[in-house]
């Protein structure tokens, strides 16, 4: 018994809050502002002599909503103006049609929530709204009707403005497009990171549920789909560099001349050459682009470059892969995870990359082919274990 107990009190404690501090003082300043505004145009519109509250108590709870968690889709623009409307009108006919006031705030509850399911706009705060409209007092009830249009209509409108400029002005995305993410991927026809995952499998199993999951299903396809890819990249972290790369790599000195390195990149059939010194550093690099801008190039390339070279004292066959290279090279270690080679080719525009031992000496060359053969062969012998 006590084991249980134990466990049920343990489940009240609060899980760990994920939002970093910056986004935590982000979204209070929001919230400031969005209720000043609001209050502010309330005061502005109707003047401090008003009969009407410049402010009702649940736009505070709305205000936790629109800029705490503006991805929710209890937060969104149809869910605040929606919810807050209907309720509103619910809570003033219970109040007007039912002279208790505990029979009428139940009723006015219960009747808005389905109401706000039936238009797809539920929001929290909205029973509030419906809860202030039966139980506000005197000031409140001599509203009648009026009380949806002042304050709850003109309140809600300024509140979600201002959540609006806010997030513009501070970059979030609000309203919030769902799995934008993911969308993107599909249309650009990459394909979803397990194919036995579908949007109809995560459809099938929220509509067996029964209570309404407060993130948009498409979101939640967008973080399983991350979640998968990140454990699929996970199963490659033991493949290395050294487990894929070419080698022995071709490679020359920087006193090599340029038309053997040229004769060398056909017989080998690469496209780029390692520079190194003595002792096996890399220093340089040196690709077929290079050479051609003094290789052949056709008669009339030959015949425009005649004068620079002229000039330049430019002699062919002395020309040398030390003159040509690239001295900027990015390299990477024998042992570094492959997985740390996709950003690389992806996001910096690199084709080649040398890859050294542990004192810093070019043992072999990573190309792009090499990359997708080693995930390739990878992903086969785990389908064999599989088997």
């Amino acid at each position: 018994m006590r084991p249980v107990l134990a466990r049920w009190i343990a489940s009240f404690v609060p899980s760990p809050v994920a939002v970093k501090w910056p986004e935590r003082l982000r979204s209070g300043l929001g919230a400031l502002l969005g209720i000043a505004f609001t209050g502010g145009s309330m005061l502005l519109l109707l003047g401090p002599s008003a009969n009407i509250p410049l402010l009702v108590a649940p736009m505070g709870a709305s205000a936790v909503l629109l800029f705490a968690v503006p991805a929710s889709p209890l937060a969104q623009p149809w869910s605040i103006i929606g919810g807050n409307l209907v309720s509103a009108t619910v809570g003033v006919a219970c109040a007007t049609l039912i002279a208790d006031p505990i029979d009428a705030a139940a009723l006015a509850i219960a009747i808005a929530i389905c109401a706000m399911f039936a238009l797809r706009c539920v929001h929290p705060p909205s029973g509030a709204v419906a809860l202030t409209a039966v139980l506000g007092g005197p000031s409140i009830h001599s509203l009648g009707f009026r009380f949806v249009l002042e304050p709850i209509a003109l309140q809600s409108f300024a509140l979600l403005t201002a959540a609006i400029v806010f997030h513009a002005l501070t970059g979030h995305r609000y309203p919030h497009a769902a799995g934008q993410n993911a969308a993107k991927a599909q249309a650009a026809g990459h394909p979803p990171a397990n194919p036995g995952f579908t949007r109809a499998d995560l459809d099938a199993v929220l509509a067996r549920r029964d209570e309404l999951l407060d993130i948009d299903p498409a979101d939640l396809e967008s973080v399983v789909n991350e979640a998968q890819m990140r454990a699929y990249v996970r199963t490659f972290d033991e493949l290395t560099c050294a487990d894929i790369m070419s080698h022995p790599v071709a490679s020359i000195f920087a006193t090599t001349t340029a038309a053997t390195a040229s004769d060398l990149l056909s017989r080998r059939a690469v496209k780029a050459l390692p520079v190194v010194d003595t002792t096996q550093r890399v220093i340089g690099i040196v690709t077929r682009a290079d050479l051609m801008q003094y290789g052949s190039g056709g008669a009339l390339s030959a015949l425009f470059r005649l004068p620079a070279r002229w000039l330049a004292n430019d002699d062919e066959a002395t020309r040398t892969a030390g003159a040509l290279m690239t001295t900027d090279v990015c390299t990477i270690s024998a042992a570094t995870p492959i997985t740390e080679l996709v950003p690389i080719f992806a996001n910096f525009g690199h084709h080649h990359i040398p890859v050294l031992d542990g004192q810093e000496r070019l043992v072999g060359m990573i190309t792009q082919a090499d990359v997708i053969a080693g995930l390739y062969r990878q992903t086969q012998q785990q389908s064999r274990q599989a088997a």
